[in-house]
């Protein structure tokens, strides 16, 4: 792969800020999921940059399912489309669970501003041994983890006792899944949740990113 995949771009054109977010492993940068947090951070004048690993980008040619990449591969799409958006000054990047995964991967080697990960797979679900942390431990670049309190992949108790880097503050989303919704008997509705999550995340990267890079 030569060049940085394409790249869909939501939000005002003229936004000084840059979040690049990465999808999830089964399903690509088009989903309801993904198209309502572009819209709602574009209404909070951030410009939301969305792109797809080559696995996912052949799907969308010949429509076979197919699993993840290699991690190599992954990681390198991130550096690409990192430097294809590297004159943007104030840019964070992120994603959906493997998509912010990978993100978190690079982020400091890609001395990103942000990063923001939309329910992180911390664990397989009902794998809570096998951790996914290790290197969220030492991690500089400034993290944001929005979660939810029922997401498989990580609940608050078992994440309080990872030892995670001051550099990383996890925004609890109550009730919510993998996908931040909420049961209905919790009194509380999707679009609660998913407004509650996009302003932690505004709030996040207006704070972190309101001075340019050196």
């Amino acid at each position: 792969m030569s060049d940085a995949p394409e790249l869909l771009e939501t939000g005002p054109s003229r936004a000084r800020t840059t979040l690049v977010l990465a999808h999830g492993a089964g399903a690509g940068m088009e989903t309801p999921f993904m198209d309502a947090v572009a819209e709602g951070l574009g209404e909070r004048g951030i410009r939301v940059v969305r792109f797809e690993f080559p696995y996912m980008a052949r799907r969308r040619v010949d429509g076979k399912r197919r699993g993840p990449d290699r991690t190599e591969v992954l990681l390198e799409t991130w550096r690409r489309v990192h430097r294809a958006l590297s004159r943007r000054r104030r840019l964070a990047i992120g994603g959906k669970s493997m998509g912010g995964r990978m993100a978190s991967l690079v982020a400091d080697e890609l001395g990103s501003r942000g990063l923001v990960c939309l329910g992180y797979p911390f664990h397989p679900p009902g794998k809570p041994e096998r951790l996914r942390t290790a290197h969220l431990e030492g991690i500089v670049t400034p993290t944001l983890i929005v979660q939810g309190t029922r997401d498989p992949f990580g609940v608050p108790d078992e994440v309080a006792g990872y030892g995670l880097s001051p550099a990383v503050r996890v925004a609890w989303i109550e009730d919510g899944d993998h996908d931040l919704r909420p049961r209905k008997s919790s009194g509380r509705t999707p679009e609660q949740n998913r407004e509650a999550a996009l302003d932690e995340v505004a709030s996040f990267l207006d704070h972190h990113l309101k001075k340019p890079a050196e």
